[in-house]
């Protein structure tokens, strides 16, 4: 039978291969489901752009009430201005004088906060906003348990006040990024505890903050794993995922997704199968992430066209173009066959790649771009 597609779609099995998918409905329930929960605990949402780098992306998200974006780059933060987004968080300190010109220059177009936790990192950003007449407001980042970017707690005060007797500085509140709580891996218990207590110290820096007579309106946490925990501690106003999105391997592993719920697939195809046991795909290591931080051992779940998992097919290695697939389930595969990878990790993947394709079930429908990629 011959399936009719609308016009400007084109079925999955006519896309040259590999090719970058999000599934359109599975992405809007993501959405739609981290608004819902923020909302419910009265913290806003501002979504990591490194997760998607796609201005389509980002739109979705506004549209489903985010008040802003986190940035990691200077690119993501001028993509994010040029496109008329005014609440942006720079999560980055600016050092190094490309990058303390280009904050100057971005503060002065309004709505960029920075991340700052050193004078040292400071100054040179002070000295120069101060000789452009340019304000700089800015967050403390405070350590809560990854050990890398980040004042340690009990230096908060201290440092605040050393950050604030610079010219042009304002200090607006205190951010962290739990991102160690994936050490803990598939101990959902353990992980969420930790989670718990990185928003639970982060407020209390903030009360400190206020007690030493600084104001402190934000108490920003951010992570995908920790966005069933931080962001619920009373106090915290804001979260700061980004994987949610699409979510990925890496957290099916740690328990915060269902494999249903993974949006992004990378589509490749058997391209070998000239030896018992393994199948080569035309995804290798310029198509996927490598980081591994839930999935030791695999490049990604392989999954038929539909995406559901194939029993005994596993990804444990790959070359630049070439993706080595394993296991008894190898048997059944053909060259030509068509395979949906689920990446270990969401934000890796979308940095190696220009373009993205929408998909609604087995066809793709837009095309959006890929940006600020490095």
């Amino acid at each position: 039978m011959t399936t009719a597609f609308p016009a400007g779609a084109t079925p999955l099995s006519e896309l040259p291969t590999p090719a970058l998918l999000v599934d359109r409905a599975r992405m809007e329930a993501n959405l739609a489901a981290m608004t819902d929960a923020l909302a419910g605990a009265g913290v806003a949402l501002r979504p990591h752009f490194k997760t998607s780098k796609c201005l389509a992306v980002a739109r979705r998200q506004l549209a489903h009430g985010a008040i802003g974006f986190t940035c990691a780059t200077p690119a993501e933060v001028a993509l994010l201005q040029d496109a008329g987004i005014e609440d942006v968080l720079w999560a980055h300190q600016p050092v190094g004088p490309a990058k303390v010109g280009f904050a100057v220059r971005a503060l002065a177009r309004g709505g960029l906060t920075i991340a700052l936790d050193s004078v040292e990192a400071a100054e040179p950003l002070a000295r120069a906003a101060g000789a452009a007449g340019v304000a700089v407001p800015f967050v403390l980042e405070v350590d809560t348990g990854l050990h890398r970017a980040g004042v340690d707690p009990d230096q908060a005060v201290r440092t605040t006040a050393a950050l604030t007797a610079l010219p042009a500085l304002r200090l607006r509140g205190v951010l962290t990024h739990e991102g160690h709580l994936a050490a803990h891996g598939p101990d959902r218990a353990g992980l969420e505890a930790a989670g718990d207590l990185a928003g639970r110290t982060l407020v209390e820096v903030a009360e400190a903050l206020r007690d030493a007579g600084h104001e402190c309106p934000l108490v920003s946490v951010g992570s995908t794993p920790g966005a069933t925990s931080a962001p619920f501690a009373a106090g915290v106003t804001e979260a700061r995922p980004g994987t949610y999105v699409y979510f990925d391997a890496n957290q099916v592993g740690l328990g915060s997704a269902r494999l249903e719920q993974c949006a992004q697939t990378v589509l490749t195809r058997v391209v070998s199968a000239q030896r018992p046991g393994t199948v080569i795909i035309d995804a290798g290591v310029k198509a996927m992430s490598s980081d591994t931080l839930a999935t030791a051992g695999r490049l990604g779940i392989v999954c038929d066209p539909a995406g559901r998992p194939l029993d005994g097919v596993e990804f444990p290695n790959a070359n630049e173009e070439h993706g080595f697939l394993t296991g008894p389930g190898t048997a059944g595969l053909r060259v030509g066959d068509l395979l949906r990878v689920i990446p270990n990790h969401a934000c890796g993947t979308t940095n190696m790649w220009s373009a993205l394709h929408f998909a609604d079930g087995d066809r793709a429908v837009e095309r959006s771009p890929i940006e600020a990629r490095y």
